[in-house]
């Protein structure tokens, strides 16, 4: 059985361009970017002192829907390990890439056992693929 799915996409689009399109499609469906401070992962592991390759341009971008998160953290807090949504950014060939990890609804059932939050999280999936596919 697949437990989750590589949603991957690629642009011509310039990454930082594609960060701040796919950043305007999440917010008119009311989605943020919860870490957009911290999102570039050669600043984030330069804080640490760590040395990344000239050119690394790795972004790893978390998108939050606060209403809907808050709502179902309050329901139940065992919900938390599914919550983050990544979506991963990088250049390679000079195309963007993009990549998106999607839990599918057997394994939400399996660690959560609950039908409804399962729906739930399918459809913020689905919604963040559109705003992938809209940022394109």
């Amino acid at each position: 059985m697949q437990w989750a799915e590589l949603y991957q996409k690629e642009t011509e689009k310039p990454l930082l361009q594609f960060v701040r399109d796919l950043k305007n499609a999440g917010e008119s469906r009311g989605f943020i970017i919860h870490n957009e401070s911290g999102m570039e992962m050669a600043h984030t592991f330069g804080s640490h002192g760590v040395e990344v390759a000239q050119g690394f341009d790795l972004h790893m971008i978390q998108i939050c829907k606060p209403e809907k998160a808050a709502l179902s953290l309050q329901t139940n807090p065992e919900r938390a390990a599914l919550m983050p949504k990544f979506v991963m950014v990088f250049t390679r060939g000079n195309r963007t890439q993009v990549r998106f990890l999607v839990y599918n609804r057997p394994m939400i059932e399996t660690l959560i056992g609950e039908a409804a939050f399962a729906d739930s999280l399918i459809e913020s999936y689905t919604a963040i693929k559109v705003m992938i596919d809209v940022a394109l």
